[in-house]
């Protein structure tokens, strides 16, 4: 064989591992286990990572109530970073963070992940659904984190159907409405207060069941 060939052969095999390494590194935090849709935002700044950002507002459009920001977020460095705020800048809206426990500061541990959304994790809810945007538009989002500092990137407006059916927020209940028989009852009142007939003898029994 001649050197040219044996050099070329050489090259060659050394672009394997390469490849090779790649394509076991992406079955770490990037991998299908953590169900990554492609479709989603995602960005990486320093040691902080988030995937799988959008921003799910009511399953039907003319609900009232809250939207929620979803987002996974990985930490690969040596210290926690604490999310200390998330905003929609433009909005004039307040998002409400929630640890997962529901007490203490939303914290990334170190070399961790923390999901926001969902059953049993952290939340970030916009109170006022409406101001989240639009379905179909793509709304900057903006993470403070303690160490990295502010990430900003776009999130899609999606409603919680399908897929984002379980990260999403419930409709607001509504008003219990007065029935017509407690009316009545309330009037009864009025000329029990003023009689003096035996019923005022159940008055004690009245209390207890109060109390």
């Amino acid at each position: 064989m001649s050197r040219s060939l044996r050099h070329g052969a050489l090259a060659a095999t050394a672009l394997v591992f390469p490849i090779a390494a790649l394509s076991a590194c992406s079955a770490g935090n990037d991998a299908q286990t953590l169900q990554v849709r492609p479709d989603n935002a995602a960005t990486a700044v320093d040691n902080i990572k988030i995937q799988n950002l959008n921003i799910i507002t009511q399953p039907e459009a003319d609900a009232e109530g809250p939207a929620v920001v979803a987002a996974t977020l990985f930490n690969d460095g040596t210290k926690q970073e604490v999310v200390e705020k998330i905003a929609l800048p433009g909005t004039g809206t307040t998002v409400k963070l929630q640890a997962a426990k529901g007490k203490g500061p939303l914290v990334v541990p170190a070399g961790g992940r923390v999901v926001i959304g969902g059953k049993n994790n952290a939340s970030a809810v916009i109170e006022d659904g409406r101001k989240a945007g639009a379905n179909g538009n793509v709304q900057a989002v903006a993470f403070t984190f303690s160490e990295t500092g502010d990430i900003e990137l776009g999130a899609a407006i999606v409603p919680a159907t399908s897929f984002f059916e379980g990260f999403g927020p419930s409709a607001l209940p509504s008003p219990k409405p007065t029935s017509a028989s407690e009316t009545p009852g309330e009037a009864s009142e009025t000329p029990g207060e003023g009689s003096e007939s035996p019923s005022d003898t159940a008055t004690p029994t009245g209390e207890a069941t109060t109390g």
